[in-house]
Order: structure tokens, then sequence, then C-alpha cells
């Protein structure tokens, strides 16, 4: 049976390791997407629609086909059909400059009927909203209902309750990397794509599928991705746009989606609205939890949130539906569902704790059955200082006041079959590993360069690492879940380990020793019953004359692990005179598993709790009732953290197993809850809607003096 060996025996796995692309993106040499130009290349651009809801009366794209410098102009919607959204896709152009381009977009003549729209929840479940979908009754969908043991029975007993709404907005994605593709046929039948892809097979099968081409003549190659969240799975329309109008001139073309665009059709998180009522025992324990909730994925369904959450209530009733609004679709957003569900949980523990009079952290540790994070509890408590929270919320002196809080999560990430890939030595010591995987920004080139490197005895840097082609036909999973490296590495190591006793069989004879007793070392091969029989790397190879040892690997269901647990602190300081809340110190104890890069994993917690802190602060798509259009399509009103709002953050890898899984999503989904709850803990009274902006906080306190 294959392990990754006991930690003191690791030498590279687990340690922190440059990742081998970092050179080349800080110098500008590494190639996104938005930075392929081929030659002859034409730019593409799309005209959308700026209303919400419209009947197409007429369309004339004679007057953009005329101007010069335009090659070619495709309706992406007809005479007679629906536009549900502001940003829907009327039609696009491909012309020599991206000026051009934008002229030919206003020479587009479209004739639109208006329509009644809804863009926001409250309005869309108005009695009289005009419908938004055909397959729906009204602008709500049919619940999901879910009842465990005797609710109304529990009720009775518990000696404290709370009753409570809690709300997210919708949030965008806001990939720093906008969604597009640079396609080029290279003959009729043959088509290359360079797209910004969490799914680079994703992408290669859907083109196959659109255009009928077998799949081993689509080419999609994402040496860089510029962040997805989620978005990135697909071609999308701009895809398929840029394939047509690439075959139509039979040049290449490159068609990036604006800033406006990727907020508006790039997908969102739906929002989330909870209307509970929960339950506890005097001695602390949850026991009845009752709860109706919805949100909305734009004209989509999918809008949906886990509740309860983290804490088992043995006695629960639930109901959940979405409500379809004119707006663009919702799409996974790292970790889709758990920081609404863990913000409002998260709350809602708090609130039951207070009223108990029992210390949060102290409620929490009788309803967590995970002995993972009850250890997280208290490294955590002992790194934030847990012991200066105020225990009466909002009891400090000053002006701005300092709290404290707490919050967790759960999440998935053991990764699965499909992954392929090939670990080759060559006769002159160079070692390549090739899988077709994406490297969306999480490092796992350099975990692959990693894992060969540890069972061959070498540096990462010897290795050369090939991901995000699907030319060499080996394909691996799209980057979702946090599959990616619990799916990629088992394969990798099983093949690197292939190789490597392939290897051993060329050398034994030199060492005049049997395979099973030849041991790697480092640069070297060593016999394991006799040490001082030794041939460094390079001779090793040198037994291959002209050939090559090329190995594929196995998956093994026993090198990874799925199932994680989280758990953040937060202090933050509050300015009671404007509402500004900043955060002082995230502390976050991260169940990882086995980290293959104890120096990437920890990029990836700091990545997700700067996220978890946006959504909690700063985030908010805000529609406008009266045109239906999104107010703040752009990086100027739509707030995403800078410099100034990412305070200290502790990120600890907590490591309980020595098996392999996914920590992308798990450190974005506590964050809230623990700002929330710390907010709460500073200036004593509560907000329950996100984001908690200086109005709120203002607000809130008005009422509390009032």
């Amino acid at each position: 049976m294959a392990s990754w060996g006991e930690a003191s025996q690791s030498r590279l796995i687990g340690k922190r390791i440059a990742r081998l692309s970092g050179k080349d993106k800080v110098t500008g040499k590494a190639k996104y997407t938005f930075d392929i130009n081929r030659p002859e290349m034409l730019y593409g651009r799309i005209l959308r629609s700026e209303v919400a809801h419209a009947n197409v009366t007429d369309l004339d794209l004679t007057r953009a086909e005329a101007l010069p410098g335009v090659k070619a102009v495709i309706p992406l919607t007809e005479v007679g059909r629906k536009l549900r959204y502001q940003g829907q896709e009327i039609a696009a152009v491909a012309a020599e400059t991206d000026d051009i381009a934008k002229d030919a977009l206003r020479l587009i003549y479209v004739e639109l009927e208006e329509l009644p729209f809804v863009v926001t929840e409250a309005d869309a479940m108005a009695e009289g909203a005009p419908q938004i979908r055909d397959d729906w009754k009204g602008n709500q969908s049919n619940p999901g209902i879910n009842e465990d043991g005797d609710v109304d029975a529990a009720f009775s007993e518990a000696a404290v309750t709370v009753e409570a709404t809690y709300h997210t907005p919708v949030q965008t994605h806001v990939c720093l990397e906008t969604h597009g593709h640079v396609v080029e046929w290279t003959d009729e039948n043959n088509l290359t794509v360079w797209a910004s892809t969490q799914a680079v097979f994703g992408v290669r099968n859907d083109l196959a599928r659109r255009f009928e081409l077998p799949a081993n003549q689509v080419r999609v190659i994402t040496e860089h991705m510029g962040g997805g969240f989620g978005s990135k799975f697909n071609a999308g329309v701009e895809g398929l746009a840029a394939v047509r109008l690439s075959r139509m001139t039979e040049r290449p073309v490159k068609l990036m989606l604006t800033r406006k665009a990727e907020h508006l059709v790039a997908g969102n998180r739906p929002s989330m609205t909870q209307h509970v009522k929960a339950g506890a025992t005097r001695d602390g324990r949850l026991i009845a939890y009752d709860m109706r909730g919805y949100g909305t994925g734009g004209i989509s369904s999918g809008a949906g949130f886990n509740a309860p959450y983290v804490y088992h209530v043995p006695n629960r009733r639930t109901e959940r539906f979405n409500v379809a609004v004119n707006a663009g679709n919702q799409r996974a957003m790292r970790a889709p569902g758990h920081p609404q569900g863990a913000f409002a949980m998260d709350s809602l523990m708090d609130e039951l704790a207070e009223k108990l009079g029992m210390n949060p952290l102290e409620f929490r540790r009788i309803n967590d059955s995970s002995e993972v994070r009850q250890a997280q509890y208290t490294l955590g408590a002992q790194e934030i200082g847990w012991h200066r929270r105020n225990n009466v919320p909002g009891s400090g002196t000053g002006v701005k006041k300092r709290g404290m809080g707490v919050g967790s999560g759960l999440w998935g990430g053991g990764g699965g079959r499909g992954t392929q890939a090939r670990v080759t030595i060559n006769a002159d010591g160079t070692v390549e590993a090739v899988t077709g995987t994406q490297d969306i920004g999480t490092g796992i080139r350099t975990v692959i360069a990693i894992i060969v490197a540890e069972e061959l005895g070498l540096a990462p840097t010897d290795i050369s690492v090939k991901v995000g082609d699907s030319g060499p036909g080996l394909p691996s999973g799209g980057s979702g879940g946090s599959q990616t490296t619990a799916s990629v590495a088992p394969v990798i190591k099983t093949a690197a380990a292939a190789a490597k006793q392939k290897l051993f069989e060329h050398v034994a004879p030199l060492l005049q020793a049997p395979v099973d007793d030849l041991r790697i070392g480092t640069g070297k091969i060593y016999v394991a019953s006799d040490r001082t029989k030794t041939v460094t790397w390079k001779q090793a190879t040198g037994q291959l004359g002209q050939e090559s040892i090329s190995e594929g690997g196995n998956w093994d269901q026993e090198l990874r692990q799925g199932g994680v647990a989280g758990t953040q602190f937060a202090e933050v300081e509050v300015d009671t005179q404007t509402g500004h809340v900043k955060v002082l110190k995230i502390v976050a104890v991260q169940d990882c598993g086995l980290a293959i890069n104890r120096l990437t994993t920890e990029s990836q917690i700091n990545g997700g709790v700067i996220m978890g802190l946006g959504q909690a602060l700063l985030e908010e798509r805000i529609m406008d009732p009266q045109t239906g259009r999104m107010l703040n399509a752009n990086l100027e009103d739509y707030k995403v953290p800078g410099t100034f709002e990412i305070p200290e953050i502790k990120s600890i890898v907590f490591d309980t197993h020595r098996k392999v899984t996914g920590v992308g999503e798990p450190p974005c989904i506590p964050t809230l809850g623990a700002i929330a709850n710390a907010v709460h803990n500073a200036i004593g009274v509560r907000i329950r809607e996100l984001p908690i902006t200086p109005d709120k906080i203002l607000t809130a306190l008005a009422e509390k003096k009032a």
C-alpha cells in the first residue's frame, strides 16, 4: 500500500518552497491569455443589452459590417427573442483593432420593446410582480423542505430562543484576469484555443461538441490563469463567439470580457436571506432549529446555502427556495453556499450564547462533535489572546472599541479519479512531469515538482513540469471544489515511483545488487545493505543510452482524503464616530491534511481569508430597481480589499494526517462570522446584514442609544 511516509523522512514535502513560476510572474514573462497575440490577429467585442428585460423587434448588422477594418459581425440573439438581464449578448464583431471593434458596436442597430422587470428579491416576490421564468409559478422555485426530530417539542424544552434574520447580498467574482479566449483555426478541422479557464479539458470537450470536431482536433492551452473562483469552467458565450468569428475570418481572434461585462455576466455568488429561530437548553445544548430561507441566482436557480451549519441540531426544520430576478446567472464561487451559511450560523451561535450568559467559545465546544475543531479552538484562542475579549459586548472605553469573534467551517476537497500523468527520465538526467491539469494560481506546478523531486532525490527546480495543455492528451479534471491537488498528487507520485523502479532495473547490474535493495538518496542511488555502493544521478541515467523511461501513474485512493475543518478568530477595532471597521488580526487554523508545500498552503489560507474579509465588510452588487442596471459594475464602486484593508493574518497549517486534501476553498468560510461576531463584541450591537458598512454601524449605534 502506497503512502507519503513519515514527516521526519520527508526531504521536501511539507517544507516551504518557492513557486517555480514566481520569477516569471513578477517579471512579466508568464503569459496569461490576455498576453497572447497571434500573427494577423483580430480583436473581438460583444454588444450587450443595457436594459433588464425586452423583446428584440429588429436587429440590423449591415452598418457595422460596412465599417472599414471590420472583418465579421455575427448575431448572438435574434428578432423575437427576449433579453432577460443587463449585459445579455446581442451581437459580436471582429476587427483589425480594438478601437474599430468598439466603433462597430455603436453601428449595430437594435430595436427593443422594453418589458417590466424586477432586480431585487423583494420586488420579485411581491404580489403582481412580472413573471421572470416561464417554468416557475411566480418568481419562486418550489421550496425544498426537510424536517428531522420533533421541532415544536424541542422548542418547548428550550431555556432560551433566538429569532433573527440574516442576509448576505450577491457578490461578483471579480477575477483579476477577465474571462476570455484567443482562438486560431490552424486549418478548417483543427482548432487551438488559449483560454482563461479552470478546466482545460472541459473547454476542449465543450468546443469539440459544439463545433462537431473530434476532441483530439481541439487543443486548449492555459499557461497561467488570473483568477476564476468557480466561474471559469466552460467556453461561455464569449468563447463560442470567438470561435465562430475566427472560422468566418480565417484569422485568429482575441475576445476578452470588459471589466463591466465581468461583473454583469461572468457569474456571482447568490444572495442569502435566512429567517431563523433556534433554541438551546440551560446547559448549552442546541436542540431546536427552524429556518425559512431564500436567495437569488439571477435568472437561474442554484441559490443554495448550508443551514444549519457545522453544529448538529437533533430537531430541525428547513425550507429553502430560489428567487428569480432580471440579473446575470450565479456560478459556483469559492466554497459555494458555505460562507453565507457560516455567517448566519456563527452569528446565531453567539446570540444564543449571549442569552445563556455563556462564553461563545464554550457554547461551540458543547455543540461541536469535531475533534479537529476542538483542538483548533484551543490553538486559535491562544494565538488571538481570547482571554482579552470583552466579557460584556460593547464595554470598552473610548471612541475606538475593540472586540473579538470566532467562526467555523468545513469542506470536502478529497479529489477524485480521472487524472492521467507521465513522468519521463532522460539519459542526460533531465526529468519531465506532464499532466493536463491547469495551474489557476494555486501552485500546482510546484506541488508536482516537489512530489517528483522527493521520489527521485532531486531538487524541485530539476523537474520540468508541463501543465495546462490538452495537446499531450493526458486529461485531468477542472480545478474546482478544492479537488486539484488531491486528484493530481496520487497519480504523479505513482508515476514517479514507477519511473524510479524502471531506473533501478537499469542500474542494478552496475551496482551488482538486486533491484529491491536499491534506494534513492539526494542526487544518488545506493544499495541499502551496503551504502558504500553508490552512483550519482547522472551516472545512473547515463545507463539509459539512447532510451528514456516514461511511466504513467495510477490513482491511489489511500494517498488522499476528504473532509477538513477550520476555525478562525478575528480581532477588530470599530470607530464609533465614523462607523469604520478595521480588522486588526485574523487567526486562521485550517485543517490541510498533508501540506505538500507549506508556503503555498499558507498563501492559499491568506487568500481565502482576504476573500472572506471582502464579503464581510465591502462587497455587494447594487442593483437599481428603477432601471434594472447594476450601479457598481466597475472596480471603483465595487469594493474589494486592498492594502489598507488587509490585516495581520496568522495562517496555521493544522496537519491532521499524512494524506492529501484540498485547501483552496475552506479558508474563506469562517471569516465572515468571526468578523461579524468581533464587531458585536466591540460595540454591543449586532449587524445581521452584510457587508458591515459604516452606515449600518452608525444606524445600529443610534438605535441602541435611542
